[in-house]
């Protein structure tokens, strides 16, 4: 958290989307935001639908440059679009995290402990 954040762009028509995102959060999204919400994960940040570049990710962390996706069932369908998507962000700076859905509802623990781990390992 030393170092000054870097800035990323975002597409401002991606606002109320992201808002529409936030009002309609999945299951596995809520479960997931309850741990991250307040600076709960370490003390860090954690935004919730966060529009980036032409894109919005389900959970990111300014400080860590940190996107984390949850995968649910219609992933398995856009799998080569997610990729594209995710190196587009990574150009930008942006580091991955993902998790599928059924994993965050039914071993949210193991998830919690993954995110922690990568955070003590990349701060």
């Amino acid at each position: 958290m030393s170092e000054k954040r870097k800035i990323l762009p975002y597409n401002p028509d991606l606002k109320d989307l992201a808002r529409d995102l936030r009002k309609n959060m999945t299951i596995s999204e809520v479960l997931l935001w309850q741990e991250l919400r307040n600076k709960q994960m370490l003390g860090f940040d954690f935004d919730r639908q966060r529009p980036i570049g032409e894109f919005i990710v389900d959970f990111y962390c300014k400080d860590l440059a940190l996107a984390i996706e949850i995968d649910g069932n219609t992933h398995f369908f856009r799998y080569d679009e997610d990729c594209k998507r995710q190196k587009e962000l990574e150009q930008l700076g942006v580091k991955f995290l993902r998790f599928e859905d059924s994993e965050v509802k039914n071993n949210l623990n193991n998830v919690l402990r993954v995110i922690a781990d990568w955070i003590g390992k990349n701060r």
